[in-house]
């Protein structure tokens, strides 16, 4: 509905990147230069539905419906004989959500079309530049962004809150980096970070970072692909050398995640204080329902869309999965 041209998208980005003299490798302890020049030379395809990110626009409403539902369980579980259940379609409201490595914008529109206070950030500028002038053209945002000009900013009040950065998770808990113009939580309701911790460096340190972005009680939300000959069959030797349809390079099969080495990751953290792990140690055949979730994304050729695997299941994981784990109610002890 509110659709660019490629060309102008392009463009856009360039004039923005050079007035504002953002680059490729945005400062941080985790960024890969190489694989931020890689998305943003390919940012004017992010609204292209047929095109290089066909698959994130198909896999995008499954992403958010299980962000929705898992909020909305774990509200029901905590809410008060006789108080009133939260439905899905309104969790969102009124959460303060931040959506690392938001690249075109795909998750971060649709969450605060749902009502979120949201913060996308991306460590490309031509990622931020592409999305904040997608945003820019739906009426219904309150848009705020680091590449638009005060002039162009979208301020009425009762419009869905939308703020665009370009930062990293590093520079987003140095307190000294923040936009000045622009009204930043400290921590978050909620952090996603889908399909991004495959293409940072040091994803110890990246989950690290997110895990302090996460006020305490709140959820993270992550997705990535899993180390297997399954996942390299179908996301690199197929999608990028056989059907062409994702670009060589996109993917790095050594930096593939396995759920197991994700959960052991949370079953550890924090190191300093063992009451606090986000998943309990000894949780070994499951995952605790109020702690953590893990659901395999499966494709099905056939029907052209994504759907998500039972609960937990390992053996619908070997390729795509989404991952949701929550930060203890109590701050760890400084």
């Amino acid at each position: 509905m509110y659709s660019t041209s490629r060309r102008a998208l392009t463009r856009f980005a360039a004039q923005i990147c050079q007035r504002r003299g953002l680059h490729a490798g945005a400062t941080g302890a985790t960024v890969n230069d190489a694989e931020i020049s890689h998305f943003s030379r390919l940012s004017s395809e992010w609204w292209d539905e047929g095109g290089e990110f066909s698959f994130l626009h198909r896999m995008n409403p499954v992403r958010v419906r299980f962000i929705q539902e898992k909020l909305a369980e774990i509200a029901r579980d905590e809410a008060l004989d006789g108080g009133e259940i939260t439905q899905a379609g309104s969790v969102l409201q009124g959460l303060d959500v931040l959506d690392v490595g938001c690249g075109g914008g795909l998750l971060s529109e649709s969450l605060a079309r749902l009502g979120a206070r949201t913060v996308g950030i991306d460590a490309s500028g031509a990622n931020i530049a592409i999305a904040s002038l997608h945003a820019s053209a739906d009426p219904s945002f309150r848009l705020q962004s680091s590449t638009l000009p005060p002039t162009a900013q979208q301020s009425s009040p009762g419009r869905n809150s939308l703020t665009y950065l370009h930062t990293t998770t590093d520079a987003l808990l140095d307190s000294t980096s923040e936009a000045p113009t622009l009204s930043i939580p400290r921590q978050f309701d909620v952090v996603t970070a889908l399909e991004v911790i495959e293409h940072v460096d040091n994803p110890t340190h990246f989950l690290d970072t997110c895990c302090s972005l996460v006020k305490p009680g709140g959820h993270l939300f992550l997705s990535t692909l899993a180390r297997t000959p399954l996942a390299y069959a179908l996301t690199i030797l197929f999608a990028e050398h056989i059907s062409g349809k994702v670009s060589k390079g996109t993917h790095t099969y050594s930096k593939y995640i396995n759920p197991e080495e994700l959960i052991d990751f949370f079953k550890n953290h924090p190191e300093s204080n063992p009451a606090q792990k986000w998943i309990s140690p000894e949780a070994t055949s499951y995952l605790p329902r109020h702690q953590a979730e893990l659901k395999g994304l499966i494709y099905n050729p056939l029907q052209g869309g994504w759907f998500l695997a039972p609960r937990n299941s390992m053996a619908g994981a070997q390729c795509n999965y989404i991952f949701w784990v929550r930060k203890p109610k109590v701050s760890n002890p400084a």
